[in-house]
């Protein structure tokens, strides 16, 4: 475990130690992250809303005459996937591919077609030299992720495993559109069922993002992934920590 992991959990035992946040002040932390979560994770992807824009729709139900009525739909899904895995972390659900398959189908909620079926065709990830298996082997190897993954946590820390998972999905890319949306939301509904909370990957760190897929490739560790998703893990406890520590 690195310094930074073990940080988080130094962060995690003091946060636990606080007064805990009202039903109120959770609510409206838990929508401001779910409106910048579903903006940033949604830009990474191409989406062309702002931030304001995002949270207009989600907010206020506000549609906005100037952007794809598609991207508007992207958001909406996204935002009802994050409040999913929320309810499904809270009962400690584990992993496995129904959950996943109905992640991708909230996410995916405008495809009514694609959304929670594995790809049927072969794919290219753009900009990458990397190609995904072939479609016949995805459910296998969708599988063989679950019992992996499912074995790891019992005896490494969750972002480290979670990392891994995060690598090896994007990898596999088990559907034809909306795969780093619902890794990133598998992602942080095992963050969330550990105790943690989620973190935001941002669209301004895509790069960063993107090199953790290079190396993994490269080296098979996912160091810089997890390293990547400790650093937000601790400006996410820090955030509450000061919140609960200025009343």
């Amino acid at each position: 475990m690195t310094d930074k992991i073990k940080k988080v959990y130094e962060l995690k035992e003091k946060l636990a130690g606080l007064r805990p946040l009202n039903d109120s002040e959770l609510k409206r932390l838990k929508e401001e992250f779910a409106v910048n979560n579903t903006y940033n994770s949604n830009a990474i992807e191409g989406s062309s809303l702002t931030l304001r824009e995002t949270a207009l729709i989600l907010s206020e139900g506000v549609t906005i005459a100037e952007k794809p009525i598609k991207e508007h739909l992207e958001a909406i899904g996204h935002k009802d996937a994050f409040d999913y895995i929320l309810e499904i972390a809270d009962r400690k659900t584990e992993l496995s591919e129904k959950v996943i398959k109905e992640i991708h189908s909230l996410v995916l909620m405008a495809d009514r077609e694609n959304r929670g079926v594995y790809r049927r065709v072969p794919v290219m990830i753009v900009g990458s030299e990397y190609t995904p298996p072939q479609p016949y082997l995805v459910p296998k190897e969708m599988e063989q992720l679950i019992l992996d993954y499912n074995e790891m946590i019992k005896t490494s820390d969750v972002i480290s495993a979670a990392a891994l998972l995060h690598l090896k999905f994007e990898c596999i890319h088990p559907f034809i559109d909306g795969n780093g949306r619902t890794g990133r939301l598998v992602l942080n509904f095992e963050l969330m069922k550990s105790g943690l909370l989620p973190v935001n990957i941002k669209f301004t760190d895509r790069v960063k993002y993107y090199n953790c897929f290079d190396d993994y490739r490269l080296s098979g560790s996912a160091d810089m992934l997890a390293d990547l998703i400790a650093g937000y893990e601790i400006s996410e406890l820090e955030r509450y920590i000061g919140i609960i520590e200025a009343y």
